[in-house]
């Protein structure tokens, strides 16, 4: 692990999360939890594979990251952050915010998706306008895998996956839904620009964001 061999709190964080695709396992390991290898690999697309593994130990060493072995009958390894690690995810979340007017623009050509990234702006952007009110869920489906938006007693979670009987369902492209989740895109806008959009609309006006968020 490199070092910037200075006496400082921001250079002490960077030399243990600076370097190119630290963060990123940092972030996958939020969204999805304890993950096999393979896992983290197609969370991470581009990554050369010796790579991941050195910055998993490097990770581990640094007291960020740890193994386990999964429970019978999956017998396999699983990496997991360790508390510590789990105290990044307040400076992603503000990383995340940061970078969002820099998605304005919509995805490169190049640019690869996976849907479970959604989560860093759903909870980023949602409140529960309705704290009082029952639970509900919205599942958002792009061409990736799905997610869902819970909301109970005031807090908005996101987790990958399906919800059994979703309130609500947005399909399209993940710039639309970003669009329409930040609140820069109302559903007769959205509907236009190709979401899909069924179920109970009442439920995007209990999770709208209050003021919509800068995306440019």
């Amino acid at each position: 692990m490199r070092s910037y061999s200075q006496f400082c709190a921001v250079a002490k964080a960077l030399d243990v999360l600076g370097d190119r695709w630290t963060l990123l396992i940092v972030r996958e390991l939020l969204l999805a939890g304890p993950s096999r290898y393979t896992d983290l690999r197609n969370g991470l697309p581009g990554i050369a594979t010796n790579l991941l593994s050195d910055r998993l130990r490097e990770l581990e060493a640094a007291g960020v990251v740890v193994r386990e072995q999964a429970p019978p009958p999956v017998a396999t390894t699983l990496f997991k952050l360790t508390p510590r690690g789990e105290a990044i995810r307040s400076v992603l979340h503000e990383l995340g915010l940061w970078g969002i007017p820099y998605m304005a623009e919509g995805p490169a050509p190049q640019d690869v998706f996976r849907g479970r990234w959604l989560a860093w702006p759903a909870e980023l952007f949602l409140t529960d306008l309705e704290p009082d009110g029952p639970p509900v869920s919205i599942e958002l489906r792009t061409e990736e895998e799905p997610v869902v938006i819970e909301a109970a007693a005031g807090a908005v979670h996101v987790r990958p996956g399906s919800a059994e009987h979703p309130d609500a369902v947005i399909s399209g492209a993940p710039q639309e839904i970003l669009g329409l989740l930040s609140g820069h895109l109302d559903v007769r806008r959205a509907r236009k620009r190709g979401l899909r959009i069924d179920g109970e609309l009442g439920v995007l006006d209990r999770l709208r964001p209050a003021q919509p968020a800068a995306l440019g």
